[in-house]
């Protein structure tokens, strides 16, 4: 593979970047909330559908907002019947979060068939093309993510 093809996987990864923001603004216009409260929301339901519960803690740091900010947030969306707060019965002082079932139905409708369409193309790989795709966008997480001084997996110095 040639420097244009591989020119040619990134531009194809900027169109899914753009198109998957643009996903998420019309989920946030319809569900009147901003980036980081749909953000919180599909992972309060993220963590049931995997029968984990949720704290102000694990939502701070999948995040990455400080605790004040975290607390502003769960206000916000507590007041708009986004989220219930329940006490952790085993500790009585520990707060449980946990996505409405109103937020759980307006994500449903905000994403109407899109999930169910991108698990299609997902399923019509080969497994081996399915692990070759999640490599590939595993490294480029990874990339995104460092900071700009680490090494590269080439070796390379980035600055």
């Amino acid at each position: 593979m040639g420097v244009s093809s591989a020119l040619e996987v990134l531009r194809a990864v900027r169109r899914f970047r753009v198109a998957d923001a643009a996903m998420r603004h019309r989920a946030q216009a319809e569900m009147r909330v901003n980036e980081t409260d749909l953000m919180a929301i599909r992972h309060l339901i993220a963590c049931e559908r995997q029968h984990r519960v949720a704290s102000p803690k694990d939502l701070s740091e999948f995040l990455s907002i400080s605790s004040a900010a975290t607390a502003k947030l769960l206000s916000r969306l507590s007041a708009s019947g986004h989220i219930r707060r329940e006490v952790n019965p085993d500790d009585g002082r520990a707060q449980r979060l946990f996505a409405s079932q109103s937020s759980h139905e307006e994500m449903r409708q905000a994403l109407a068939g899109t999930h169910d369409q991108l698990m299609q193309v997902a399923l019509e790989l080969t497994a081996d093309q399915q692990l070759a795709v999640v490599r590939f966008l595993d490294a480029m997480s990874a990339i995104a993510v460092m900071p700009s001084a680490e090494k590269l997996p080439n070796g390379t110095v980035t600055s």
